[in-house]
């Protein structure tokens, strides 16, 4: 497995992390089948919500992770907080600590390596939040600290009260959502991919070195579905089936390889719990696409070069 740096440090982290979101819709036993899966990959970083699964996701973990056998120190444990179902966002120093105490309760750990903010709240209050992270953080709770969704100035409004470093931001990219690069291809054009959505966010961490964590890599909008073998999309998996041919792997291996040939320090967060999945997708970590076929998968995927 591909290591990579893991924000402004010199620490080294898995270039792919498992995501738990859908453990809650698994059995102890076929969680911890994908534990051990992606662990015997090389990825030992695990990403969690506290809001996945209403909890279950990290409570189905924990029970797994002691059916793994795996130990607590061989795992890089990330979660998030921050989005109150169906009613707010709340990053007051006071959820954020409760909050904490009850994500390691479900997955039954003593800390975590890494806390990610999960969506920008508007009423956020920076000194309210270094609040907690330094109080986490004194407590041996948390070890590092991140975002999630944010983009660049947000980042910059933490960092006024905040004093530890931001190691990731975690945003959708892949093949199929690749709006931080299109503005920057289609820079001083007027059509509609030269619009900035996103405030230079992705030159923003190259040049601070903050890891981004690409979530939902495999799919196309939010939670429409998967792209690989869609009928919807079949110049990219012709394209990806051909460099698959090639490097003899998976399609996922090919579309995960696409985004770790990006520049910067990039994570992928892979959500399947199916161990042969997993399997695939990690196999993209060892392919080093050349620039013409990274850029053949970027116009199969309906990007245009002006």
């Amino acid at each position: 497995m591909k290591q990579i740096k893991m924000g402004p440090s010199t620490l080294s982290i898995p270039a792919m992390a498992l995501g738990i979101m859908r453990m809650n819709q698994k059995s102890v036993t076929e969680a911890a089948d994908a534990i051990s899966a992606a662990y015997e990959e090389g990825i030992n970083f695990i990403d969690s919500a506290d809001i996945y699964g209403g909890g279950k996701s990290e409570t189905v973990f924990g029970q797994a992770l002691k059916e793994t056998k795996i130990g607590r120190d061989k795992l890089f444990i990330q979660s998030k907080t921050g989005i109150v179902p169906g009613k707010r966002y709340d990053f007051s120093e006071k959820y954020i600590l409760t909050a904490v105490d009850g994500i390691l309760d479900r997955m039954q750990v003593d800390y975590l390596d890494s806390l990610v903010l999960h969506r920008p709240d508007i009423l956020m209050d920076p000194e309210e939040v270094a609040e907690a992270f330094d109080t986490l953080q004194a407590q041996g709770k948390v070890r590092f600290f991140g975002v999630s969704n944010f983009n660049a100035s947000e980042i910059e409004l933490l960092k006024t009260a905040v004093t530890q470093p931001i190691m990731f931001d975690q945003l959708q990219f892949g093949l199929m959502h690749t709006g931080m690069l299109d503005s920057i291809v289609h820079t001083n054009m007027t059509d509609e991919k030269s619009v900035d959505h996103d405030g230079q966010t992705w030159n923003y961490l190259l040049r601070h070195r903050i890891t981004l964590q690409c979530w939902s890599p495999f799919q196309y909008g939010m939670f429409e579905g998967t792209f690989i073998n869609n009928s919807k999309f079949p110049q990219l998996n012709e394209e990806l089936e051909k460099l698959a041919e090639h490097y003899q792997v998976g399609k996922n291996a090919i579309a995960a390889s696409w985004i770790l040939r990006c520049p910067g320090q990039i994570q992928i967060l892979v959500g399947s719990m199916n161990p042969q999945h997993i399997a695939d997708s990690a196999a993209g970590s060892d392919i080093q696409l050349t620039k013409q076929e990274w850029y053949d998968l970027y116009l199969a995927a309906g990007n245009d070069l002006p």
